[in-house]
């Protein structure tokens, strides 16, 4: 015997389309919004730039109308934070950030501006690890860790390295690294990578530590000599450069860029992102362009990245009182 409500459907199913009613199916999506933008913490031209911007055109017509990208370089990546904090929750703003702002800064500026609720995860964009290079500013001998850190020993006036801006993740390996070796070795600031690399290219710091995709074209070109990366293993754009667990130093961190809207944004705002952000990471181009930076590139879901977010945290609460730093250190 056949049910009314299955009844109910054959009989629609054989009426002309005329009479059939509305096909709520097929009924038009909203419009998109004109414009959204993608905040960054850091000057463009480095590696967090590049993937914003290749992320940005994929997003273009399917996410907003345009999009755009706008760096607000500053206080080591906190400006972007509190502009995203400060903009509207309606999706038209995001903010792609690594992880130091948020897994790090916290257990180092004791007067920080904002806190995580001023955030909603939306996904992963990219891992990264980071490498320390040395440039003109070292003699060409020196082609290893154990070298350099000899040669600082023995030029204490030059023991000095460069990072992306104070507490950032770069700048605490150096802090860790300086601690394992029993070597003071002063930080220099900066605000973001490029600035950073473009002083050790031209000598005026001896070394830096940093993305190494901000590394790739100018190791490959021989005009740095990156020494060490910091992950748990080698990373597969610098096969040949050891890690520091290899080289005797307990440490092993590797950072990530993620995506984030407002902290009052709503569970349906912050997936309508995470979906558009999924198709647009895993487009081959998105992913081959990520490859020239160092970059894994990939999404994740909000769970995921909120997950992620929170194992980092609680590493670099412990790693950051063990070394007893502050962002005045």
């Amino acid at each position: 015997m056949i049910s009314r409500r299955r009844f109910a459907q054959l009989s629609t199913a054989l009426l002309p389309a005329a009479w059939a009613g509305p096909t709520w199916a097929q009924a038009p999506r909203a419009p998109l919004p004109d414009v959204a933008k993608i905040i960054t913490g850091f000057p463009a031209g480095g590696t967090l730039d590049a993937l914003a911007r290749r992320v940005a055109d994929r997003l273009r017509d399917k996410y907003a109308a345009a999009v755009l990208v706008d760096n607000k370089p500053g206080a080591g990546g906190q400006i972007g934070i509190l502009t995203l904090r400060d903009s509207p929750a309606d999706g038209t703003t995001l903010l792609i950030t690594p992880s130091s702002m948020l897994s790090i800064y916290p257990y180092t500026y004791p007067k920080l501006r904002y806190t995580l609720d001023d955030v909603a995860p939306v996904s992963l964009g990219a891992m990264m690890d980071h490498g320390l290079a040395v440039g003109p500013g070292t003699p060409d001998s020196v082609r290893t860790l154990a070298d350099f850190l000899a040669w600082i020993k023995a030029n204490p006036n030059s023991a000095n390295y460069g990072s992306p801006g104070a507490g950032s993740m770069p700048h605490m390996v150096g802090v860790l690294l300086g601690q394992f070796a029993k070597l003071d070795m002063r930080h220099i600031a900066y605000r973001g990578t490029v600035p950073g690399i473009q002083d050790l290219l031209g000598g005026q710091i001896p070394a830096f530590w940093g993305p190494i995709g901000d590394y790739l074209q100018h190791a490959k070109g021989g005009k740095l000599r990156v020494l060490a990366t910091a992950g748990a293993k080698r990373s597969p754009f610098l096969p040949q450069v050891p890690t520091l667990q290899e080289l005797g130093y307990p440490l092993k961190v590797s950072e990530w860029y993620g995506f984030f809207l407002p902290g009052k944004a709503s569970a349906e705002t912050v997936q309508r992102a995470a979906d558009a952000l999924r198709v647009a990471l895993v487009h081959p181009d998105v992913v081959e362009h990520g490859k020239q930076y160092g970059l894994e590139v990939k999404p994740s879901t909000t769970a995921e990245l909120a997950q992620m977010l929170k194992a980092d945290a609680d590493q670099w609460r412990s790693l950051i009182k063990q070394t007893g730093f502050t962002a005045e250190s």
